[in-house]
């Protein structure tokens, strides 16, 4: 495994260690605030302590930055190192320099933003920097190099992170209004919108388990990308050198 592939390693082992855990842990939070809440809704009282609902909204805070942090780790490995990116434009002589300072520019643009958000009280400054952010990660995210998939875009490992994403960007600047709101509509739209990224984030691990088979070594690409992906066929591989074919003795009589 060359260095390529170490860093190409970086982002599936964030999302493991770090992304999936928490989101068990947000998950955990968000069903005991809702039964904290049922149970005093019926007038009894709850068993569960009430720091349950600020753990979860911290929580929640530190999962928006871990996804969209990791998909950004992900958009920056696929744009320097994937197919047609930096690298592959650089061998070919075709990269334009205005091309990665402006890819540049909106991946600190997008950072920014996101760290705005998180400051932003007034909700007409919440919802300009998601925009920004949520802006910011798409169009990376259609940049030469990244791993669409588009034709299968309904298993797509990046529709659904991206989405995920914007999920996690909407979640973190409605917030402050969910807490506001007497109506509850704003929780509502919290809830059914979170369990939407619930169900995008198990879609996440399965297509990115698949992805992870389905993606070469980078000694391995130049024979992979020669089959035949329609058919399932690939080329038959020429014989080995003979110095690399094991010498099997004969025994002697």
């Amino acid at each position: 495994m060359g260095v390529k592939d170490f860093w190409a390693l970086i982002h599936p082992a964030i999302a493991v260690f770090f992304v999936f855990p928490l989101i068990g842990m947000v998950v955990n939070f968000a069903w005991q605030t809702r039964q904290r809440r049922l149970q005093a809704k019926e007038g009894g009282k709850s068993k569960i302590p009430p720091v349950v609902g600020k753990e979860h909204l911290d929580l929640g805070r530190w999962l928006t930055g871990a996804v969209v942090g990791v998909t950004l780790i992900a958009l920056a490995y696929s744009v320097v190192f994937g197919y047609s990116g930096f690298i592959t434009q650089q061998r070919e002589g075709t990269l334009e320099p205005l091309q990665v300072g402006f890819i540049v520019l909106m991946f600190i643009a997008t950072i920014a933003s996101l760290i705005v958000l998180y400051r932003a009280r007034e909700a007409h400054w919440r919802g300009i920097f998601a925009t920004l952010t949520g802006a910011g990660l798409v169009i990376l995210g259609w940049q030469d190099g990244v791993y669409r998939r588009t034709d299968e875009w309904y298993v797509s490992h990046f529709h659904y992170g991206i989405v995920a994403a914007l999920l996690m960007i909407f979640s973190l600047a409605i917030v402050q209004d969910i807490y506001k709101d007497r109506s509850n509509r704003w929780r509502v739209v919290h809830t059914v919108l979170n369990c939407i990224a619930l169900l995008l984030f198990v879609g996440q691990a399965m297509t990115g388990t698949r992805d992870l088979l389905e993606i070469p070594l980078s000694w391995q690409g130049p024979y992979i990308y020669s089959c035949d992906f329609e058919n399932l066929t690939c080329p038959t591989p020429a014989p080995p050198p003979a110095s690399q074919i094991p010498q099997v003795s004969t025994p002697a009589a």
